[in-house]
């Protein structure tokens, strides 16, 4: 029973941080130029980079940070600069892009921000690497990777059907949609700024 309740906690939690109906929701504002072909290619993209970012975190993120002397407050800041790009770009739905942008795009998006920094962002990081060491045994790592899977999973789902769920909004309630999601984008990213700049005070004032 206790194994049952931290392999609950271990990937509810996991799940929660990774926030699927945000990465979501932002995939369908961005993605809506391209064709089939081009959004699974995405979707497999990222999701595929996002697994491997978090399992090799999970593994060596604590020796990592220790070794090159990251903090969780750089990758917080880091994120949040990212972040507020993408929303401004986001903000600009009514650019045109020439085909060979458009591919450029496809590649791009499925890295910066699909994958870093909101699927596999400083959040989810932060969340395998803080599970891991707090592991007591083979079983309770077990769980943590079962948790990166499940929340990957549930972003690969929501991707792949993520068009018939905004279909009924119509272009007009897209722009809409993208627009407020922009505004979401951007009030995370100050978020993530915020929390890592409050990180890194008191190191600097200590």
């Amino acid at each position: 029973m206790a194994s049952f309740e931290l392999a609950l906690v271990t990937v509810s939690s996991i799940i929660a941080v990774m926030e699927p109906f945000s990465t979501i929701a932002v995939y369908a504002t961005i993605t809506k130029r391209f064709d089939a072909a081009k959004k699974e290619k995405i979707i497999s993209r990222s999701m595929l980079l996002s697994l491997i970012v978090l399992v090799f975190f999970a593994l060596t993120g604590h020796l990592l940070f220790n070794i090159f002397q990251i903090t969780i407050a750089s990758f917080q800041i880091a994120g949040g600069i990212l972040l507020v790009a993408v929303a401004l770009q986001m903000l600009d739905v009514e650019k045109p892009e020439k085909p060979d942008e458009l591919e450029e795009g496809n590649k791009n998006v499925a890295i910066v921000p699909l994958a870093f920094p909101l699927t596999a962002g400083p959040g989810s990081i932060t969340a395998v690497i803080l599970l891991m060491s707090k592991s007591g045994g083979v079983l309770d790592s077990v769980f943590v990777f079962v948790g990166i899977l499940a929340g990957i999973a549930i972003i690969y789902v929501g991707m792949k059907y993520s068009s018939r769920l905004f279909k009924f909004l119509g272009d007009d309630g897209l722009r809409v949609v993208t627009s407020l999601m922009a505004i979401i984008v951007l009030a995370i990213a100050v978020q993530f700024i915020i929390e890592g700049i409050a990180d890194v005070i008191p190191q600097i004032t200590g």
